[in-house]
Protein backbone atom coordinates (compact mmCIF):
# COMPACT_ATOMS: atom_id res chain seq x y z
CA UNK A 1 0.00 0.00 0.00
CA UNK A 2 1.39 3.44 -0.72
CA UNK A 3 1.05 6.18 2.05
CA UNK A 4 -0.87 9.60 0.83
CA UNK A 5 1.71 11.90 1.74
CA UNK A 6 -0.29 15.35 2.97
CA UNK A 7 0.65 18.88 4.30
CA UNK A 8 -0.60 19.42 7.26
CA UNK A 9 2.11 20.77 9.44
CA UNK A 10 0.52 24.54 9.79
CA UNK A 11 -3.07 23.51 10.06
CA UNK A 12 -2.88 23.49 14.06
CA UNK A 13 -1.23 26.43 14.28
CA UNK A 14 -3.56 28.53 11.43
CA UNK A 15 -6.53 27.14 13.55
CA UNK A 16 -5.13 28.29 16.90
CA UNK A 17 -4.17 31.18 16.09
CA UNK A 18 -7.93 32.24 14.39
CA UNK A 19 -9.38 31.17 16.97
CA UNK A 20 -7.78 31.87 20.47
CA UNK A 21 -8.83 35.60 19.81
CA UNK A 22 -12.39 34.65 19.77
CA UNK A 23 -11.84 32.59 22.60
CA UNK A 24 -9.98 35.57 24.86
CA UNK A 25 -12.46 38.38 23.87
CA UNK A 26 -14.81 35.97 24.73
CA UNK A 27 -13.73 35.19 28.08
CA UNK A 28 -12.69 38.61 29.03
CA UNK A 29 -16.38 40.42 27.75
CA UNK A 30 -17.98 37.70 30.71
CA UNK A 31 -15.73 39.52 33.16
CA UNK A 32 -15.91 43.02 31.71
CA UNK A 33 -19.94 42.09 32.09
CA UNK A 34 -19.96 40.61 35.15
CA UNK A 35 -17.95 43.49 36.36
CA UNK A 36 -20.62 45.79 35.09
CA UNK A 37 -23.55 44.29 36.57
CA UNK A 38 -22.09 43.93 40.21
CA UNK A 39 -21.12 47.73 39.73
CA UNK A 40 -24.59 48.53 39.01
CA UNK A 41 -26.02 46.26 41.74
CA UNK A 42 -23.78 48.44 43.84
CA UNK A 43 -24.92 51.80 42.67
CA UNK A 44 -28.66 50.38 42.64
CA UNK A 45 -28.51 49.20 46.38
CA UNK A 46 -26.55 52.91 47.50
CA UNK A 47 -29.34 54.61 45.69
CA UNK A 48 -31.74 52.53 48.07
CA UNK A 49 -29.46 52.80 51.50
CA UNK A 50 -29.57 56.77 50.25
CA UNK A 51 -33.35 56.22 50.66
CA UNK A 52 -33.92 54.95 53.49
CA UNK A 53 -31.10 57.62 55.49
CA UNK A 54 -33.42 60.18 53.48
CA UNK A 55 -36.84 59.04 55.07
CA UNK A 56 -36.10 60.06 58.61
CA UNK A 57 -36.22 62.79 59.89
CA UNK A 58 -33.95 65.58 59.91
CA UNK A 59 -31.89 64.14 57.38
CA UNK A 60 -30.69 66.73 54.53
CA UNK A 61 -29.50 65.62 51.28
CA UNK A 62 -25.69 66.38 52.58
CA UNK A 63 -26.37 63.47 55.28
CA UNK A 64 -28.36 61.23 52.39
CA UNK A 65 -25.22 61.71 50.21
CA UNK A 66 -22.59 60.80 52.47
CA UNK A 67 -24.58 57.69 52.99
CA UNK A 68 -24.53 56.99 49.51
CA UNK A 69 -20.92 57.42 49.14
CA UNK A 70 -20.14 55.27 52.44
CA UNK A 71 -22.29 52.32 50.90
CA UNK A 72 -21.08 52.76 47.37
CA UNK A 73 -17.20 53.03 48.86
CA UNK A 74 -17.84 49.89 50.95
CA UNK A 75 -18.86 48.27 48.00
CA UNK A 76 -16.03 49.23 46.01
CA UNK A 77 -16.34 51.91 44.44
CA UNK A 78 -14.11 54.97 45.40
CA UNK A 79 -15.19 58.88 45.65
CA UNK A 80 -13.94 61.13 43.12
CA UNK A 81 -11.54 62.00 42.58
CA UNK A 82 -9.59 58.35 41.85
CA UNK A 83 -7.53 57.34 39.45
CA UNK A 84 -7.83 58.34 36.00
CA UNK A 85 -10.40 56.07 33.95
CA UNK A 86 -11.23 53.93 37.38
CA UNK A 87 -15.34 54.13 37.75
CA UNK A 88 -15.70 56.27 40.93
CA UNK A 89 -19.13 57.85 42.58
CA UNK A 90 -19.37 61.73 42.58
CA UNK A 91 -21.29 63.56 44.98
CA UNK A 92 -22.57 65.83 42.21
CA UNK A 93 -24.35 63.07 40.50
CA UNK A 94 -26.62 62.09 42.94
CA UNK A 95 -29.92 63.34 43.30
CA UNK A 96 -31.81 63.97 46.37
CA UNK A 97 -35.49 65.08 45.82
CA UNK A 98 -37.55 65.14 48.99
CA UNK A 99 -40.88 66.51 47.90
CA UNK A 100 -44.95 65.76 48.86
CA UNK A 101 -47.05 64.02 46.07
CA UNK A 102 -50.33 65.16 44.96
CA UNK A 103 -52.04 63.38 47.39
CA UNK A 104 -49.94 65.27 50.25
CA UNK A 105 -47.94 62.61 51.19
CA UNK A 106 -44.02 63.32 51.60
CA UNK A 107 -41.87 61.25 49.73
CA UNK A 108 -37.75 60.84 48.69
CA UNK A 109 -36.10 60.44 45.84
CA UNK A 110 -32.54 59.20 45.24
CA UNK A 111 -31.02 58.95 41.85
CA UNK A 112 -27.65 57.99 41.07
CA UNK A 113 -25.61 58.06 37.50
CA UNK A 114 -22.26 56.49 37.68
CA UNK A 115 -19.81 57.07 34.55
CA UNK A 116 -18.45 53.35 34.32
CA UNK A 117 -15.95 52.18 32.07
CA UNK A 118 -14.97 48.83 31.09
CA UNK A 119 -11.50 48.63 31.09
CA UNK A 120 -10.26 46.04 28.44
CA UNK A 121 -13.33 46.90 25.99
CA UNK A 122 -12.89 50.37 25.96
CA UNK A 123 -9.40 49.90 24.36
CA UNK A 124 -10.40 47.09 21.61
CA UNK A 125 -13.60 49.77 20.79
CA UNK A 126 -11.06 52.65 20.39
CA UNK A 127 -8.61 50.50 18.36
CA UNK A 128 -11.82 48.82 16.25
CA UNK A 129 -13.13 52.11 15.77
CA UNK A 130 -11.35 55.19 15.42
CA UNK A 131 -12.74 58.30 15.86
CA UNK A 132 -15.81 56.77 17.55
CA UNK A 133 -17.43 57.31 20.84
CA UNK A 134 -18.13 53.61 20.81
CA UNK A 135 -15.25 53.13 23.72
CA UNK A 136 -16.39 55.80 26.17
CA UNK A 137 -17.94 55.66 29.51
CA UNK A 138 -21.62 53.93 29.80
CA UNK A 139 -24.06 55.84 31.88
CA UNK A 140 -25.60 53.95 34.75
CA UNK A 141 -28.78 55.04 36.75
CA UNK A 142 -30.04 54.06 39.75
CA UNK A 143 -33.38 55.15 41.02
CA UNK A 144 -35.45 54.48 44.36
CA UNK A 145 -38.09 56.15 45.71
CA UNK A 146 -39.70 56.15 49.19
CA UNK A 147 -42.10 57.35 51.09
CA UNK A 148 -41.65 59.09 54.54
CA UNK A 149 -43.97 57.29 57.39
CA UNK A 150 -42.82 59.63 60.53
CA UNK A 151 -44.44 62.54 58.51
Amino acid sequence: MRKRMTNERGAALLETAVTLPLILFICVGVFEFGRAFQTWQVITNASREGARTAVINGNNADKVKDAVIAYAKIGGIPQCPSAAGVTCIDPTHITVDQNVDVSGRPYSRIEIQLPFNFIVLNGVAKMVVRGATTGSALTMTARSLMRNEGA
